[in-house]
């Protein structure tokens, strides 16, 4: 049984640390903006109420003798898919305490301009030691992943102790387990990898009719409309334009990254996607986007490929009726809608105790 129950003091606590409340608009509505990054984490839901195996699952030990088996993919059908990615991503979200980096008023600068340092924000030693066996049940998910997690045990062992990040980039591993509790089990469905450019060449190759019975089908930005449980790929190391890039260098490693879309929503001119290991956490990214909803580059990293999930569209706004954003609404104990980051365009609404009753199996 869930147990946020609607007046337990952890969620009064949780919404007294989440929000700086405010009283705006009629009939008592209530805007709560949050600071650039939220730090309080919010439980992941029992799996009597939202039936998804936490990546701990598979994970035994402690930091530096951490040992992790395969992680026990489900297999559904892509009807269910869509719905079920968005769900698990913005659990695993709120998990790690609802960290958003707002893209939409970075100003690349453009060529010959000095180069700023770019904030970063990582893990104190308790949280750090806090996530640790869901990263590493992250890895679970992939061929490697005892391997990383042995690299990891070495790190974890080593003078820096457990405050050390993690030795290896884990934003794929992320990605992989989320597509592996998600519904994608099957390889040929989806391919695991601890790198993103594995799963876009495969979704590359289902564009070009060499991969059948993958989920994901390649498009270049704004060839396609985005829609929550797509995913939008970036890359670094080289940085692609577009997939005709990439195309030419199927197979060859390079340093990219995938985030899950969770919600559009075309009034804001935003889309709002979570990815794995940015600033050190599962973080939700605000993204601008033009007229006609594509993605807009900052800091010269546009998007080059689109990752559309060959199923139905749901709800653009499919992010506010997530499991985890509902239970928030219903046990904040304030009245009206309010917002969980200002810029971000997520309202949740407080549902009434009834809904609630049922909601929570009270």
């Amino acid at each position: 049984m869930f147990m946020h129950t609607h007046d337990s003091p952890q969620t009064f606590r949780a919404a007294r640390t989440f929000f700086r409340v405010a009283l705006a608009g009629l009939f008592g509505a209530a805007v709560l903006p949050v600071a650039y990054a939220q730090r309080t984490p919010f439980d992941r839901l029992s799996m009597e109420q939202f039936d998804v195996r936490p990546p701990t699952a598979s994970v035994t030990g402690a930091p530096g003798a951490m040992r992790v088996g395969s992680a026990d993919c489900r297999d559904l059908p892509l009807s269910e898919v869509r719905r079920r990615v968005v769900d698990v991503a913005v659990q695993e979200w709120a998990f790690f305490g609802f960290s958003t980096v707002d893209q939409t008023e970075e100003i690349d600068a453009g060529p010959g301009a000095p180069r700023t340092r770019r904030r970063r924000s990582w893990l104190g030693n308790a949280e750090s030691v806090r996530v640790s066996d869901s990263i590493a049940g992250y890895w679970s998910a992939t061929p490697e992943g005892q391997w990383i997690v042995d690299r990891q045990n070495d790190r974890w062992n080593g003078s820096a102790g457990t405050s050390t990040r993690w030795r290896d980039p884990w934003s794929a591993a992320f990605i992989s387990w989320v597509m592996c509790e998600g519904g994608l089990g099957e390889r040929r469905r989806f391919q695991r990898a601890i790198a993103h450019v594995t799963y876009i060449d495969q979704a590359i190759r289902a564009r070009d009719g060499n991969a059948p019975q993958a989920a994901f089908t390649a498009y270049d930005a704004g060839e396609a409309d985005v829609v929550p449980g797509d995913m939008l790929c970036t890359g670094s190391r080289p940085r692609y334009q577009n997939l005709a890039q990439r195309r030419r260098q199927l197979g060859v490693g390079a340093r990219s990254h995938c985030d899950i879309v969770v919600k559009v929503d075309p009034a804001a001119e935003q889309i709002l996607a979570i990815g794995g290991n940015v600033r050190g956490r599962v973080s939700l990214k605000i993204l601008p986007i033009d007229e006609r909803a594509r993605p807009i580059a900052r800091g010269g990293r546009p998007v080059f490929a689109h990752l559309k999930l060959d199923a139905d569209p749901i709800a653009l706004d499919a992010m506010d009726a997530s499991p985890t954003v509902r239970a928030i609404g219903c046990g904040s104990g304030l009245a009206g809608p309010f917002q969980l980051a200002a810029a971000a365009s997520l309202t949740i609404a407080l549902l009434p105790p009834d809904e609630c009753r049922e909601f929570l199996r009270e």
